[in-house]
């Protein structure tokens, strides 16, 4: 297909704005490309290098630095648990000639017969060797892919419960399927989990093949699926998801009202995770709970106002920010501004609490920056994920903070809302008996992941070394400066023909550098939050890799698809198929027997197609026919290879960061995208002393200031040397070290709320399945179906016995107990239905009675009632139901509840009758009703979970509180010990 190629070349660079200066100042490049340069476009190296040692020490040093990274290798734990795994893929590769000389059914059946050998007492670890035999030959004959031993290594390290490092392009996705088939051997499932529905679903369809030729049943769970498609796919073998959603249907099981609402694997949800980007979702989406909320107290009037009274509060005057922690601080002199602005007394008062308001203004004013952390489209302030730069159009910040967003954009203010469930995605996890997890980058955040989940990280050996060449960091003074050199390096790699992928923090700075880079007429790809580019992620990374290519991307951890050097053929077919080929249909039908020649000539036609439908059906008929067939995906695979040899003569993929993260983690999944696969590469990272990350963290940049004030004072100059590196290395082990306290804290706090979670959960399955999930309550039972009225009269005898405790000390005379309110507050609780019995009795024949008991010699426990006080209803009729009696005395008598003391007996008995009388009223008026048994538990279990939902809603609410305001006490006297700290310093007295 001759006309192929010409399609796929790109555009040659068009000349630059006359009104620039086309001329720009080279000099000769520096020596660690890894590249020979000897284009006629040299590349600009105006750089203030701080070295104290010659080239040949340079080298010198270098050298040591290999010796001594292997003798470290050598010597490391990590090498030798590698070593041990080698055993395990001596053992596969010995099976790998017999499993390849089964047939496709076979090597299904294999399953069944590991299934059998489970049940009949051999253990997982029996049959490891040969399930991944199985999977590598079943993955080369239905992927065309044959896992490496390195990858049989990784495999074996999921399956062992750890996180696997492994490279990226090195094969995650692949890997996972070892150890998702060996644990889905017993049954109990296993959940692969994904950071979007994007890969949980190319996973599913993708490396599900393998899974359903083996036998096994896979799932996908994603957004908008209904409850009767998630309950089903949870019950598959194997269930492909993300984390959110993952989280999300955890806690919407717990605020189900009836089974049919329930759909994970109760009462054992969790076996087994594999965890894909591990330290993404651990670590980076650690720091935000999930939350479930439910509309509140409507204050949408308030958040408008509050937002103008932030617009006249000035930083620095009125309040004070504290950037890494986002907290803001009210002086006194703002306080009285917001007072008068809102003409109330006091901000704090609880009556009209004005406070949250205006302090969540100040937040979304400081802190919440539009194309930053969230995106206005359609009327509404959406967020962008920080970690992925994707919108998360149905996440909202809590507390209030969204509406004081919308407030400070003049949009609709939606209602308030407060917290009904919440997890953190620590608690989630540690919820699976066995967790596992894969990424390119977790060894920084080892400690953390044995502190938190006591999951050790195994650094898996690469498939073939890694040659990516990492230059130096550089610094500039300025922003515009370190933006302009940035600006040249794209240049200059897009004239050599390199594939340049620019990595941002933000929209707003991705978008900024587009615009530069077209005023300079160079042709890029953008890939952000934008809806115009979120579209064309897939393709647009997917061909990252080719001659000339320009990405700006806002951060691509987690996007799921590898850059190929010259470009993904399979994506190339497809974009030519639809851009080229398309065109020159008409409405007339497809003709079936169109010949090869034919349609090369007339793939490049650009007659208009007709109807949308019609568009649609031949657009399908010709993907089909001729990309199924892969006449154009020849072309294109040998296009793409050519282009690929080309771009590896050049030096492969050059990655450019534009700002250190917070974490050296993020950065190095930014540079894992250069070197794939044993690829060329190299990376360099650019940033300025005026970024955030310096700023938020009180970076004292004076002294590189002035050291480049007095060299020159030219902005676009950078500094580069081991000075700088070290310096900037160091902050960010700092605000690790900051983030990790974050993490650290919020762990602390949801270890409180797991164990009260559990039990809270565990209660409410009891109350919604009649199951005891986890034994944790000693309840006794009539039969499964009655669980929920046993649970009404537990209850309804603790709301006696609060009475009772409150009002009677075994340690006194009952002349001593405050009778009259006991009887006031038990007429209470039942209203009509224990007012009328009780309507005549007075406090002296209350004494009376229990003088009596106290003196009576037998007591008739089966018949029990006070003498000379109403007898219960004779609702205790039956075996079942005078036995449950019985043994209610009995736990009564045997609990620690009442004091020892000379009364105890007769507080005991008080405690019986008032509960006899309660439960009794009730189980007469139940019966009185005519409802139907069935009727009458599904009430009861309707009750019984509204009250739970609705007390640990409270609950949330005020830990939540509690926390917040911990949170600004401590920022507050941190604030107020560094000034304390800079006074002393400056000398200052008095």
């Amino acid at each position: 297909m001759a006309t192929v190629p010409s399609l796929l070349n790109p555009p040659f660079l068009p000349p630059k704005p006359p009104n620039k200066q086309t001329a720009l100042h080279y000099t000769k490049p520096i020596s660690t490309l890894p590249f020979s340069l000897t284009h006629a476009f040299p590349r600009p190296q105006r750089c203030l290098v701080i070295r104290s040692s010659t080239a040949t020490n340079v080298s010198l040093k270098e050298n040591l630095g290999i010796l001594k990274k292997r003798v470290t290798d050598f010597t490391s734990l990590n090498y030798w648990i590698v070593k041990d795994y080698f055993r395990l893929v001596e053992s596969v590769n010995a099976l790998e000639s017999k499993i390849q000389k089964l047939s496709d059914d076979q090597l299904s059946a294999k399953t069944v017969e590991f299934r059998r050998r489970l049940r009949q007492g051999e253990t997982v670890a029996d049959i490891q060797a040969e399930a991944f035999a199985v999977v590598r030959e079943a993955a080369k004959r239905k992927l065309g892919m044959r896992h490496f031993d390195v990858q049989i290594i990784g495999g074996a390290v999921l399956h062992d419960g750890s996180i696997a490092e492994m490279k990226t392009g090195e094969g995650k996705t692949l890997v996972s399927t070892l150890a998702a088939y060996l644990n889905a051997l017993t049954g109990e499932g296993v959940h692969v989990v994904t950071v979007n529905d994007y890969l949980a679903q190319r996973d599913a369809e993708w490396m599900g093949r393998v899974h359903r030729f083996l036998g096994l049943s896979v799932g996908l769970i994603q957004k908008g699926m209904t409850s009767k498609e998630r309950r089903s796919n949870y019950r598959c073998d194997i269930t492909y998801t993300n984390n959110s959603e993952l989280g999300f249907d955890y806690l919407r099981d717990n605020l189900a009202g009836n089974c049919e609402q329930l759909v994970m694997r109760w009462p054992k949800p969790f076996h087994f995770a594999i965890v894909d980007e591990v330290d993404s979702v651990l670590i980076d989406e650690g720091r935000n709970p999930l939350l479930i909320s439910g509309e509140a107290h409507k204050d949408a009037a308030r958040y408008p106002v509050a937002a103008k009274v932030a617009e006249l509060l000035l930083r620095g005057i009125h309040y004070s920010v504290e950037l890494k922690d986002n907290s803001v601080e009210l002086t006194e002199e703002g306080i009285v501004l917001a007072e008068m602005a809102l003409e109330t007394k006091d901000l704090w008062d609880e009556n009209d609490p004005w406070a949250r308001f205006v302090m969540n203004a100040l937040k979304a004013k400081e802190f919440y920056r539009r194309d930053v952390q969230y995106i206005v489209r359609n009327g509404k302030a959406l967020i962008i994920n920080e970690l992925t730069g994707r919108v998360e159009e149905k996440r909202r910040w809590s507390e209030g903070i969204h509406q004081a967003v919308e407030a400070k954009e003049g949009l609709k203010i939606q209602a308030d809302s407060v917290v009904v469930a919440q997890i953190t995605y620590q608690s989630l996890f540690k919820l699976y008996p066995k967790l596992s997890g894969m990424t390119g980058t977790a060894k920084t955040e080892e400690k953390e992941f044995l502190k938190m989940f006591q999951v050790p990280v195994i650094e898996v050996p690469t498939n073939l070394p890694n040659i990516r060449k990492d230059l130096p960091i550089q610094a500039f003074a300025s922003a515009r400066g370190k933006w302009e050199y940035v600006r040249q390096e794209v240049e200059y790699m897009f004239r050599q023909g390199r594939p340049v992928l620019v990595g941002t923090t933000s929209v707003e700075n991705s978008e900024y550098l587009s615009d530069l880079l077209k005023e300079w007429r160079i042709p890029h790809n953008v890939l952000n939050a934008r809806p115009k580019y979120a579209t064309r992620e897939a393709e647009i990374v997917a061909q990252a890799g080719r001659k000339h290519a320009i990405t700006i991307s806002t951060n691509m951890a987690g996007r799921g698809t590898d850059i190929i050097l010259g470009g993904n053929p399979k994506m190339l077919a497809k974009e030519i198929i639809e851009n080229r080929a398309l065109p020159f249909l008409t409405q007339e039908a497809l003709n079936s027997e169109l010949d090869h020649e034919i349609f090369s000539q007339k793939v490049l036609s650009e007659i208009k197609v007709g109807s949308i439908s019609s568009a649609l059906l031949a657009k399908t008929a010709l993907m089909a026919k001729y990309v199924g067939k892969g006449e154009v995906l020849k072309d294109c695979e040998a296009h793409c290879f050519n282009e690929g040899s080309e771009v590896k003569r050049l030096g492969g993929l050059h990655v450019i960061g534009t700002s250190l993260h917070e974490s050296r983690r993020i950065d190095n999944q930014l540079r894992g995208r250069a070197g794939r696969q044993g690829d060329p590469g190299s990376t360099r990272f650019m940033v300025s002393l005026q970024d955030e990350m310096f700023q938020k963290f009180n970076f004292d940049t004076e002294w590189a200031v002035r050291l480049i004030s007095k060299i020159t004072n030219d902005e676009a100059i950078p500094i580069e040397g081991g000075a700088v590196v070290n310096q900037l290395l160091s902050l960010q082990i700092n605000a690790e070290k900051y983030f990790f306290g974050i993490r650290k804290s919020l762990v602390e706090f949801d270890e409180v709320l797991e164990v009260q979670r559990k039990h809270v959960y565990d209660l409410r399955q009891l109350i919604l399945t009649g199951r005891q999930v986890f034994l944790a309550m000693a309840v006794i039972y009539w039969n499964s179906n009655s669980i929920c009225t046993l649970m009404t009269f537990r209850y309804m005898q603790a709301v006696v016995d609060e009475i009772v405790f409150g009002n009677a000390d075994p340690l006194k005379h009952p002349r001593n107990w405050n009778l009259g309110k006991l009887l006031k507050e038990f007429k209470t609780i039942g209203g009509k239905l224990l007012h009328e019995p009780f309507v005549g009795v007075s406090e002296e024949a209350f004494l009376k009675s229990l003088s009596q008991l106290h003196e009576s010699s037998s007591i008739n426990i089966s018949n029990f009632h006070l003498p000379n006080l109403p007898k219960p209803p004779n609702a205790f009729r039956g075996i079942r139901r005078k036995s449950f009696s019985l043994k209610r005395w009995l736990a009564i008598c045997s609990d620690d509840l009442t004091m020892n003391g000379r009364y105890r007996t007769t507080t005991n008995l008080l405690r019986k009758y008032l509960g006899d009388f309660l439960i009794a009223s009730y189980l007469d008026v139940t019966l009185e009703s005519g409802y139907d048994d069935e009727y009458i538990k599904e009430i009861e279990r309707t009750v019984l979970l509204k009250t739970l939902d609705y007390f640990w809603r409270d609950h949330l609410v005020n830990m939540n509180r509690l926390s917040s305001a911990v949170n600004s006490f401590r920022n507050s006297l941190n604030h107020k010990c560094q000034i304390s700290h800079k006074v002393e310093e400056r000398g200052i007295t008095g």
